[in-house]
């Protein structure tokens, strides 16, 4: 993929899983929300990968271990090894392991699968800033996480202990909704002590790097839900990517979103997988073209004419707020436009 400003998602003339060899996929609201299976999910990655794409599970999420995620995609449907999953908690594990010394402590703010990943890296998981860490890492302990484990962190980074989050998500979508991330946990603590930590998650590159030492993908794609964090990493890591509009992210944030946040790709769900992608063709004096849709960029607002398949009428827009938008991202109404595809 070109650095060079995208401004319009691209065609494909084959399914992707024929195109690349390895999806790195998200994993809340991508493949599943709230534990259950995202509709159409486990049938499009079991096409997939009986076409010879292999599946890699890339998560932020560093509250599980990979054996766990493993077996919760099993028990979905989705046939998985604990070696086809990559967290953040991996990633950060390998940072820290990459500047303290072997067998150092480490004060955990977070679940089981930080101790795990700590371990692997011959780390010793602690729980208490008086138990002299060298390190203090932060990752999403779940809901029932104590407000206490901030103040351990607040007191060790105050005493000069350097600081590592696995991500800085601020939401994770669940069964219910949109609950806090990460990041709004790594915010308290850094109110508290006015310090900034090293982070590993996606979108930065010690997650990209960790993801590629565990696959050895050659032409990898990403697939997300989240234009911060997935997209944004596949643009920092140079490789294409695939949106799906399972998640967090709506049609109006993609309209409007930075050259860092565009995707190669937009499709409904995981079927995207699966089908060739269409062309958007057109410019911005004629107008952008997909399927029985054509968009423009007006003084104030997108417009949009025409019918046919949703997709293709966000795909338009998407050309047309994209290339109105450059290097900024678009500021023009989207609302009228999106209501007709009933986003």
């Amino acid at each position: 993929m070109s650095r060079s400003v995208r401004t319009s998602p691209e065609g494909s003339g084959r399914g992707l899983h024929e195109a690349y060899d390895t999806a790195l996929l998200d994993l809340d609201g991508v493949v599943y929300a709230g534990g259950n299976a995202i509709a159409h999910a486990v049938e499009s990655l079991g096409t997939a990968r009986d076409g010879g794409m292999r599946l890699a599970y890339v998560t932020n999420n560093a509250l599980r271990t990979p054996d766990t995620v493993a077996a919760h995609l099993t028990e979905l449907g989705i046939a998985t090894d604990a070696g086809d999953v990559i967290t953040s908690a991996q990633a950060v594990a390998r940072l820290i392991a990459e500047q303290v010394p072997s067998g150092a402590r480490v004060l955990v703010i977070g679940g089981e699968g930080l101790r795990v990943a700590l371990r692997e890296r011959g780390l010793e998981p602690v729980e208490s800033a008086e138990d002299d860490p060298a390190a203090v890492v932060q990752g999403f302990g779940g809901p029932e996480l104590p407000w206490g484990r901030f103040a351990e962190a607040s007191y060790a980074i105050a005493r000069g202990v350097p600081w590592y989050a696995s991500n800085t998500d601020l939401t994770i979508p669940g069964a219910r909704g949109i609950a806090p991330g990460n990041g709004a946990a790594v915010e308290v603590v850094r109110i508290a002590t006015g310090a900034e930590p090293q982070v590993a998650g996606k979108p930065l590159p010690p997650m990209h790097r960790e993801t590629i030492l565990r696959t050895g993908a050659q032409r990898p794609l990403v697939v997300g839900d989240r234009l911060d964090t997935d997209i944004e990493g596949a643009f920092n890591g140079e490789v294409d990517s695939l949106l799906v509009l399972t998640g967090v992210t709506d049609g109006a944030q993609l309209l409007a979103a930075p050259p860092q946040h565009r995707p190669t790709y937009v499709d409904a769900d995981l079927r995207g997988l699966l089908t060739a992608q269409p062309e958007v063709t057109g410019d911005a004096d004629g107008g952008f073209r997909c399927g029985g849709w054509t968009a423009t960029a007006g003084a104030e607002r997108l417009e949009l004419t025409g019918d046919g398949a949703e997709l293709d009428g966000l795909r338009a827009l998407c050309a047309a707020a994209w290339t109105a938008g450059g290097e900024q991202g678009c500021g023009l109404d989207s609302g009228k436009a999106l209501a007709r595809l009933g986003l």
